[in-house]
């Protein structure tokens, strides 16, 4: 099977127990309703895909590490009903937002409710025999610390929102910013499957660093795709980085680049609430012009090669194999 089909057979088997973990009584039917909502509307499940293969690489059981794939993964949709709330986001993998169906206070509460589940998930690790109770532990402080990470990655994103309008913003701004509210979560993925699989501290060290490159090269590729990708295929509207606006790299470098004129044309739609088609096409030319796209493209080809070369510690396997397709993946997909 090529990387697709083995990730989609474990996408069976996470959205099996996260169905099983999130069954509801009669009485809070919305609730779960709500919670459910979009692991129902689809994603690639890569975070639990990652727990999974890096236990397997270090030699531990795949079935015993199930229950902290879910977790991870009910994290990452707990941080989407939130983010797609402060950003006022009507559609998310092709789907109404859980907020534009079921209201503020129950996509709160659905988020919270997905995120002590995702603790409740994982430490039914521990009726494995494989897995000690102090890995268990360190398993959970890291993801626990993770979610620190991305509360601070997401006040950043929203503190950095508009700020090209009056300065321009660094990259190492950005980078802390997309370390903080994406990389964190791949990196604590790949450690805690590590952790769970029985990794030594170099093999731990060589997963959390493919981890974090990864994580970093996913972002930088949502935020072409944000810009210029298929609507179709990505599910949900092209431009709304444009539209609220969001400091991305392209931008960062576009901006750093531009003529006064080239200039005038972003910011003419930058933070722009409605923004037409033709108009993102404009500012689409003067991305690619400027070299800003390819610039981007070409740092998160370096991250990938990072992560890759990360792994040459670890010994060849069925696993090691997946990781190294999953970071070519990353850079190549168009969702």
């Amino acid at each position: 099977m090529g990387l697709l089909e083995v990730m989609r057979s474990y996408s069976v088997k996470v959205n099996e127990f996260i169905f099983k973990l999130l069954s509801d009584d009669f009485k809070l039917k919305e609730l779960y309703d709500a919670s459910r909502h979009l692991i129902k509307a689809g994603g690639k499940r890569v975070r639990p895909f990652l727990v999974i293969q890096s236990c397997r690489a270090v030699g531990g059981d795949e079935e015993s590490v199930l229950p902290a794939a879910v977790a991870v993964e009910l994290i990452h949709n707990f941080t989407l009903i939130h983010d797609d709330i402060m950003d006022q986001d009507d559609l998310r993998r092709g789907a109404p937002t859980v907020h534009v169906l079921w209201g503020l206070p129950t996509a709160i509460l659905a988020g919270d409710l997905l995120f002590s589940k995702a603790f409740e998930a994982l430490f039914m690790c521990s009726s494995h025999p494989n897995i000690s109770f102090e890995r268990l532990v360190e398993a959970g402080r890291r993801l626990a610390s993770a979610v620190s990470t991305i509360a601070e990655g997401q006040a950043l994103d929203m503190s950095l929102s508009g700020k090209l309008k009056e300065v321009l913003v660094g990259e190492d701004d950005y980078f802390e910013m997309i370390y903080k509210k994406t990389a964190a979560l791949f990196k604590v993925s790949c450690e805690v499957g590590g952790i769970l699989g029985g990794a030594d501290s170099n093999e731990l060290n060589a997963l959390s660093k493919y981890g974090e490159h990864i994580g970093i090269a996913f972002q930088m590729k949502d935020d072409i795709l944000g810009i210029m990708g298929d609507e179709k295929v990505l599910g949900k509207p092209i431009g709304s980085d444009l539209r609220e606006g969001k400091c991305t790299l392209i931008l960062i470098h576009a901006l750093k680049n531009a003529s006064d004129r080239q200039r005038k044309t972003i910011m003419d739609v930058y933070g722009k609430e409605n923004i037409s088609r033709d108009e993102i096409n404009l500012v689409i030319d003067v991305l690619r012009d400027l070299g800003s796209i390819e610039y981007v493209e070409s740092i998160a080809r370096e991250q990938v090669s990072l992560a890759k070369k990360s792994l040459e510690i670890l010994g060849s396997s069925e696993a090691k194999s997946l990781l190294l397709d999953l970071a070519d993946f990353i850079v190549a997909r168009r969702y």
